[in-house]
């Protein structure tokens, strides 16, 4: 029944009035102003009523009903808060650009079922704006003895007020996202929609409501234009947004007009803060952050589309659809299509055009013209740079005004701005940064090098302390190459500028931060470096020198280790103090190299990111200003050396990124006899770095001021943007590769050149003196003061070393002293089975929104069974055994290839939502944790990756780190970080790690690329307990191996050849009772033998995956008088468990050592040489395996069957 006109009535009661057949004109309503409601029309279709129309009710009585649950909580709260003395901010915010990053995003997301509103974007700014720079507005007041404190907060736990509605009550809840700054985009919304989901399914915790002390609450949801919440007590700020929408006075404007005119939805945005600790400047400074953020800047958007694995270019893209509305003012339409009546300047629009061009080129090619060489020679120059080229006269230019070419240097027109261009870019100092890929990167540097802001004139003192170095550094070098004349020290003559570039990276460092400047480098200028920017003692240096004519007089030389072999005196590393201009102290690390060139670079900034990253708790923290690492290379090595890209393309990896690397190559222009055109096929030794987006600063070397305004630019842009610079000083190599050498042999016109160019700083001493800033006697006073102390210094030294006095103060810095050789001692790996019990539902805890892929969900839930029924596979042991050391406090880095899957699926520590593709990784959220989970999948490269991880365990010895190969087979990938430092490392510089390499071996039919990680070769390489080697065969072995590697007190690096197959194999893996006693056993006896070891007449001893193709083959059970045993450390070797295991077989008649490899690999020449010496007389070791060959395995699976089969027979039956 239709309501008839003019009768008031609420929708449900229509619908009720329709249903029942009851007849809405007959009633009348009770509502406000007669309105029929659902009361009225149902008592109408009461039938006790026989059909009466409701009639009028008595007023209500008012009802008062006690608060209880969330509703008094809030009550009380807001009663608490009448206490706090408030004060408010307003910004009202353009949102146009959020509207279509959002957008942008939202359409990414699409695909993945998932979508961003406005508030998690606003709220992830909010977030972002208070770690960043405004960590004061979360401030929190209270009161102690009555006396006032104010609470810095450690964190941002950002509260989301939720408007809840149960049973037609109203609530306001306020979930808590903890530690929010410490989340990236993803995680940071995957907590955000968790807790949302918590509190409309009314899940919420205790815990889930405590620690907030910043809140955004949104009531513009419901079109508030504007709130001014109230401030919880115990918080610092709360934020609160209004309704999105066009500015009042355009509300009724049509559409298109809005769209013409540019005008954009605003949104209000409050701040209500405590007054008491928080002021209006920070609190207006904050919101305006906030309004950057949501307009764009600091690439907000593209960050949050990486965090979703989305192309940022589609969200750098996306503009308002306003974007290219004309400027308001610009007329109307009509006007603007009136036809111009006056008939333009070609000309002037030709030059115009042309002006554009010749700005280019300079931008582009203007280091091609800039003066370079200090060894003088016109610069190849570009056509593009030359006006008359592109037909701009004199006069034309001065028609030109310098404003319409958005260019910085000063000036009025073209004709008055082309000098001071090609000052800026054609000077002493010349810029490629048009290849960046990043435009805001690009302008950034077009402004600094166009106003000159990193070339302002230093002052005198400056210059005067720049000269008193470079005099320094001169005088050592020449009093080195007189008194020790035929000895190599790789001379930095011709590059001396490096040493006061040094000072000036750590002192600007320092200034922006930092407390330490890792540094890596080659052998060129390195004792230099050592006296002049480490501080090291010239005295240790020369005792050196001293020490190859008398070694036995010195006690302790140049950081050799007693029982070490040592190393080249231009190859050590050091720990030092620099003093700053400032007089600030700052640590400068250099890192021990080998002659392989560029293998330091992935190793020094390893040892950065590790000094960045602070791990004392159960979050990660890692903040680049701390640290900053500096890599010195060789023109040649540069380009010529491939772990240098891989090193490059590590820097923007989330796992590897350290900030940026100030990159500083010493191109001397010739790697030892080889001319640049032999070497190399680009111009620069510096144009690698171009396919890495890193800018380029050419500088000559001659220029001193030029250098240091190179640093400064440098260090600004790794400030500004946090990625690699590289800096190419262009210099010369007074003499050969070494001392020893006769350059003129090979470069003859060169050679005579530099013999005839004076050093810098006799260059810069003549400038100074010319300009009135010193006079020639400062200059020689300087020059005798350093010559006279490096004398005085030398005669004592050797009154040291004659009388036997003298010990190097710098030898214990940093090597572990003598060869430990001694076995260390065990530690306790096992883990009770209440945590072992409790880590492992934690690992498969995800949160409640999460949907973990269909495959996935059983194999994961049944590791909560397996404790109980077993086994326990080596992915589930594995796991277990990180998780019980994050909760003993020890720090785990993991990376490698494909490592948070598995190459065999079989790790999974990091899930991906299958509706959203957000991940979440279990193992970085657990409760009990005391140190914090780093798991990264590396770039498909070896060297780097592995260098860097070898870097990172050095700087970080309590940590755990390991890296893992997609398969052993590409270790060789790094054979000269596995030879020149891992295993050589401790010997040569006393520098050893615990870094853990996990190498998949094992012969399974894959071919010769996927079946050996060349264990010969790591065995080869053991001696003086310089290694681990293990191969643990099943489960609970792998488990106690990982602990005990963490927690044994000799860190020495560890090698783990992994299992493949055995992954997954029963066989292999293990029970609970396995993992929560005992520990790892270096030798595995046979368990089927126990009862019968007197029976037992050949024993077959195994290491790896082939034990369990001898012990599951079908003639096992027919051999009563075979054992098979695994020896499961393969060094140190265990000799004394190897004779115990022999020992328990009083008859044997044969002793078998099997294996898979060829006989010229694996483990036989170890064995062969050390196991017959403990067998019993008249016992001698046969083999049984491979025979030689010169690749590892067959490459078809059918010839592979056969061979293992006979393997297994014949070491089975003999």
């Amino acid at each position: 029944l239709a309501a008839p006109d003019g009768v008031r009535i609420s929708p449900v009661a229509r619908r009720i009035a329709a249903a029942s057949g009851v007849d809405v004109g007959s009633l009348s309503g009770t509502g406000p102003g007669g309105r029929i409601t659902k009361s009225d029309v149902i008592a109408a279709s009461d039938p006790s009523s026989n059909g009466a129309a409701a009639t009028s009710k008595p007023p209500a009585e008012d009802e008062t009903k006690p608060l209880r649950g969330p509703a008094a909580m809030l009550a009380e709260a807001m009663e608490q808060s009448r206490e706090v003395p408030t004060a408010t901010s307003f910004r009202t915010l353009a949102v146009d650009v959020l509207d279509a990053k959002r957008k942008a995003l939202n359409a990414a997301l699409s695909e993945r079922g998932a979508k961003l509103s406005f508030t998690h974007l606003i709220a992830w700014a909010i977030v972002c704006a208070l770690d960043d720079e405004w960590r004061a507005m979360v401030r929190t007041y209270s009161e102690q003895d009555g006396k006032p404190f104010v609470t810095e907060p450690g964190q941002v736990n950002l509260g989301i007020a939720v408007d809840v509605e149960r049973r037609g009550q109203r609530t306001l809840m306020v979930p808590c996202i903890r530690d929010a700054s410490s989340l990236d985009f993803a995680g940071f919304h995957s907590r955000y929609e968790e807790m949302i989901t918590k509190t409309r399914e009314n899940a919420l915790t205790a815990d889930d409501l405590q620690g907030t002390n910043v809140t955004l609450t949104n009531p513009g949801g419901i079109g508030t234009v504007a709130s001014v919440p109230r401030l919880l007590s115990g918080q610092g700020t709360i934020v609160a947004t209004g309704s999105i929408a066009y500015p009042v006075e355009w509300s009724h404007a049509p559409a298109e007009k809005i769209k013409a005119l540019g005008v954009s939805k605003v949104m209000t945005m409050t701040s209500t803060y405590d007054h008491r600790i928080i002021q209006g400047a920070e609190s207006g400074s904050f919101l305006r952050s906030v309004d950057l953020l949501l307009s764009g800047d600091d690439d907000f958007y593209e960050q949050v589309a990486e965090a979703f694995g989305i192309d940022p270019k589609s969200v750098t893209h996306a503009h308002p659809a306003s974007a290219s509305a004309p400027a308001l003012g610009t007329g109307s339409a009509s006007q603007s299509s009136r036809v111009i009546s006056a008939e333009p300047d070609y000309n002037l629009l030709q030059g115009v055009q042309a002006a554009t061009s010749l700005l280019k080129a300079y931008r582009t090619h203007g280091h091609l013209a800039a003066h370079l060489n200090p060894l003088g020679g016109e610069p190849k120059g570009d056509p593009a740079l030359v006006p008359e080229s592109l037909d701009l006269t004199p006069e034309l230019m001065a028609r030109i005004p310098a404003s319409i070419l958005r260019i910085g240097v000063e000036g009025e027109t073209l004709l008055e701005v082309l000098p001071r261009l090609r000052e800026a870019y054609c000077g002493t100092l010349g810029y490629q940064i048009e290849h960046l890929s990043s435009h805001q990167q690009r302008m950034w540097l077009r402004d600094m090098i166009e106003t000159g802001a990193h070339r302002t004139p230093l002052d005198s003192d400056h210059r005067r302390e720049l000269l008193s170095r470079l005099i320094e550094v001169f005088q050592f070098e020449r009093f080195l190459q007189k008194t020790y004349i035929g000895q190599k020290t790789f001379s930095i003559e011709g590059l001396d500028v490096t040493v006061p570039m040094i000072d000036s990276i750590v002192t600007i460092a320092r200034r922006a931060g930092a407390e330490e400047v890792v540094l890596g480098m080659a052998h060129r200028g390195r004792l230099a470096v050592l006296a002049h920017n480490l501080g090291r003692s010239v005295e240790s240096i020369l005792a050196e020198f001293e020490g190859a004519k008398a070694l036995e007089r010195v006690k302790a030389v140049a950081h050799i280790p007693h029982g070490g072999t040592g190393d080249v005196k231009y190859h050590h590393g050091a720990e030092g103090i620099f003093s700053t201009r400032d007089g600030e102290d700052v640590k400068v690390r250099l890192y021990p190299n080998p002659s392989h060139l560029e293998f330091v670079d992935p190793a020094a900034t390893g040892g950065a990111r590790a000094a960045q990253t602070e791990h004392s708790g159960p979050k990660l923290y890692h903040n680049p200003k701390v640290a900053v690492p500096l890599l010195l290379h060789g023109d040649a090595a540069f380009p010529g050396q491939g772990v240098v890209a891989e090193t490059l393309n590590l820097q923007s990896l989330s796992g590897y990124s350290t900030g940026g690397t100030i990159h500083i190559i010493m191109d001397n222009q010739v790697g030892f006899t080889t001319e640049p055109s032999e070497s190399r096929s680009t111009p620069y030794a510096s144009d690698l770095a171009k396919g890495f987006n890193v800018p380029i600063i050419h500088v000559n070397a001659d220029d001193i001021e030029a250098c240091v305004s190179a640093v400064r630019l440098a260090m600004a842009y790794r400030e500004r943007w946090a990625r690699d610079v590289v800096i190419d000083l262009i210099g010369y190599r007074r003499y050969g590769h070494n001392e020893t050498d006769e350059p003129a042999y090979t470069q003859p016109l060169e050679a005579a050149k530099i013999k005839a160019h004076p050093p810098v700083s006799e260059l810069y001493a003549e400038r100074l003196v010319k300009e009135g800033v010193v006079t020639p006697d400062d200059v020689d006073q300087t020059a005798a003061e350093r010559t006279s102390g490096l004398r005085e210094t030398l005669d004592e030294l050797r009154r040291k070393m004659e009388s036997g006095d003298y010990e190097d103060p710098s030898a214990t810095g940093i090597q572990t002293g003598e060869l430990d050789r001694r076995a260390s001692p065990e530690v306790e790996t096992a883990v009770s089975e209440k945590r072992v019990r409790s880590l492992n539902k934690e690992l498969i805890r995800v949160p409640d929104a999460f949907t973990i892929h269909r495959k996935l969900r059983k194999p994961l839930e049944r590791r909560i069974e397996v404790l109980d029924e077993g086994p326990v596979e080596y992915g589930h042991a594995e796991s277990l055994a990180f998780a019980s050391l994050l909760t003993e406090g020890t720090h785990v880095r993991l990376t490698g290839q494909d490592t948070e899957r598995g190459t065999f699926s079989h790790r999974h520590l990091t899930l991906h939502d299958e509706k959203t593709g957000l991940k979440f990784r279990p193992i970085q959220n657990l409760s009990g944790a005391l140190a914090p989970f780093e798991l990264h999948n590396s770039p498909l490269s070896e060297a780097a990756c592995l260098g860097f991880e070898y870097g990172y365990s050095a700087a970080s010895p309590e940590s755990l780190v390991i890296w893992e190969a997609q398969f052993g087979d590409f270790i060789n990938g790094a054979q000269v970080i596995v030879d020149q430092f891992i295993a050589s490392g401790e010997a040569k510089w006393g520098q050893t790690t615990r870094l853990t390499l996990l190498l998949p071996h094992g012969y399974e039919g894959a071919g010769p690329e996927h079946s050996s990680a060349r264990m010969e070769r790591f065995l080869s390489l053991a001696a003086e307990k310089n290694l681990r080697l293990a191969n643990p065969t099943t489960a609970a072995q792998y488990f106690h191996l990982l602990r005990r590697q963490a927690r044994i007190a000799e860190a020495r690096p560890l090698i783990v050849f992994t299992p493949k197959g055995l992954l997954r194999l029963k066989a292999a893996a293990s029970q609970l009772s396995e993992l929560t006693a005992g520990g790892f056993e270096f030798v595995l006896d046979d368990p089927k033998a126990s009862e019968r070891r007197d029976q037992i007449e050949r024993l077959v001893i195994c290491q790896g995956k082939v034990y369990y193709d001898l012990d599951g083959h079908e003639q096992r059970e027919q051999m009563s008088n075979v054992a098979i045993a695994r020896v499961e450390m393969l060094y140190p070797f265990p000799k004394d468990q190897i004779a115990e295991l022999i020992g328990r077989y009083p008859n044997l008649r044969a002793v078998v050592w099997a294996q898979e490899e060829p006989q010229n690999m694996g483990a036989w020449k170890v064995m062969a040489r050390r196991v017959p010496g403990i067998l019993p007389e008249g016992i001698e070791l046969r083999y049984v395996g491979r025979p030689q060959r010169a690749s590892p395995s067959e490459g078809y699976p059918v010839a592979h069957r056969l061979e293992q089969e006979r393997i297994v027979l014949t070491a089975l039956r003999g």
